[in-house]
């Protein structure tokens, strides 16, 4: 009798254990490219066997083991009987199994499901590699490290799922053109890509956390997925400061996510939001990666100033007993770190909480100029925050207006809508 949760097991042994599966298949055969392919070919065989046949004892050694036997068929198929394909049949030895068929049980193939080796970081860092472009990155990441299909990632980021398709194949080509190894880089390496890797899981995180375009505010599938992320780059690089600092921003930005909407899906602004709905193991989370941050670096890096900003708003009863003179000032080491158009507009709404809007309305003046926000209603929101707390209603409800216009969220076009209705 057919077992009707075999596919949703497909689903959670896949979405778990892919990236490890993959990051093996590529040590196994030297092909990155081949390695995600044959990884593709055992889920399809495990979607048509474990409905009928049952959930093996050994559901990821079972993919494993579909996936190299795959390879070995392959290498047979080109008649290429050279030493890859001497060791590999060795290794798995040549009984019971017919060519392309499943095996009959996995266990010859250990698998400690809380063991983390250097294929998933190589998986990691080959996946976020520099030549390829920032949109091929997060297409890749998300694929082979996150397990999600080109579906998944065409929905969350609004893309069309031949798009999607395309930045992977092409990511895959370009991988290959550039000959980059299988391998965890060296030292010097990981320190110089490390950026890019935590890059694209901010990036991530960021469109789930506030998409940028869509019906919905909070994308909690994408943001779950860079968390988890995030959790896995900090065991497997345990001595970087930064990555504890990425996971402690996350956890705690993500600790605001149960009170950020109302029940219709509304956003609600930080002053209104009931703290008690916040998530406290995820602030204890990211707390002690904030803590664990500090303790393995020297000074706190952009990622980890960003989440003792988040760490300010977290441990305050409310607004107004929130500590905006820190915030200001960590906003300001910040801008030193790394300047930028957006966090100077933040350090201006944290100078508005601290000494008031008179204070904070010259520096978002000097935003005017920026290219970087010129499409975006973030400056006007802000700026028409500013003027309707001074008391300039006219200014305000002309920038009210122009940020609607340039606002993609629907939800948040809802909100400032409403802003712009209570100034009558």
């Amino acid at each position: 009798m057919a077992d009707p949760t075999g596919r949703e097991a497909v689903a959670a042994v896949w979405r778990i254990e892919s990236a490890r599966i993959v990051g093996a298949l590529a040590r196994y055969t030297g092909d990155f490219t081949l390695a995600e392919d044959l990884a593709q070919e055992a889920l399809a065989e495990a979607l048509v066997t474990w409905p009928r046949e049952g959930v093996p004892r050994n559901p990821a050694g079972w993919l494993l083991t579909v996936g190299r036997r795959r390879a070995i068929d392959g290498f047979r198929r080109r008649a290429a009987l050279d030493d890859r394909y001497a060791a590999l049949a060795r290794e798995l030895g040549e009984g019971g199994v017919a060519a392309g068929g499943p095996p009959a049980e996995a266990a010859e193939t250990p698998w400690d499901p809380d063991q983390i080796d250097d294929d998933v970081l190589a998986l990691i860092f080959i996946a976020c590699h520099p030549v390829l472009s920032r949109e091929a990155r997060i297409a890749l990441t998300l694929r082979v490290v996150g397990g999600l299909s080109s579906d998944e990632i065409a929905k969350a980021f609004l893309t069309p799922t031949a798009t999607v398709q395309a930045r992977i194949t092409r990511a895959k080509k370009t991988l290959a053109a550039a000959r980059v190894p299988f391998a965890v880089p060296s030292a010097e390496e990981r320190r110089e890509r490390l950026g890019s890797v935590l890059s694209v899981v901010y990036v991530i995180f960021t469109e789930g956390s506030s998409a940028t375009s869509g019906d919905d505010l909070i994308r909690f599938d994408l943001a779950g997925e860079a968390r988890r992320l995030a959790r896995v780059l900090t065991r497997l690089v345990p001595g970087e400061p930064e990555v504890h600092g990425l996971l402690a921003l996350l956890e705690l930005t993500a600790a605001r996510f149960p009170a950020r909407t109302d029940a219709d899906g509304n956003p609600i602004l930080l002053a209104h939001q009931n703290r008690r709905h916040w998530d406290r193991a995820a602030i204890r989370r990211g707390r002690a990666a904030l803590e664990q941050a500090s303790r393995v670096g020297r000074g706190l890096g952009v990622y980890g100033l960003q989440a003792a900003i988040a760490e300010c708003h977290a441990v305050a009863a409310s607004v107004d007993t929130t500590d905006w003179d820190r915030i200001v000032v960590l906003y300001e080491a910040l801008g030193r770190l790394a300047p930028s158009p957006v966090v100077d507009l933040n350090r201006a709404v944290a100078v508005s909480m601290a000494q008031g809007p008179a204070a904070a309305l010259p520096i978002v003046d000097d935003l005017k100029t920026s290219t970087a926000l010129a499409n975006s209603h973030l400056l006007p929101t802000v700026r028409g925050e500013l003027l309707l707390r001074l008391g300039r209603r006219d200014e305000a409800r002309a920038e009210l207006e122009r940020a609607i216009s340039l606002c993609g969220s629907e939800p948040e076009r809802v909100l400032l809508a409403k802003k712009l209705a209570d100034l009558g």
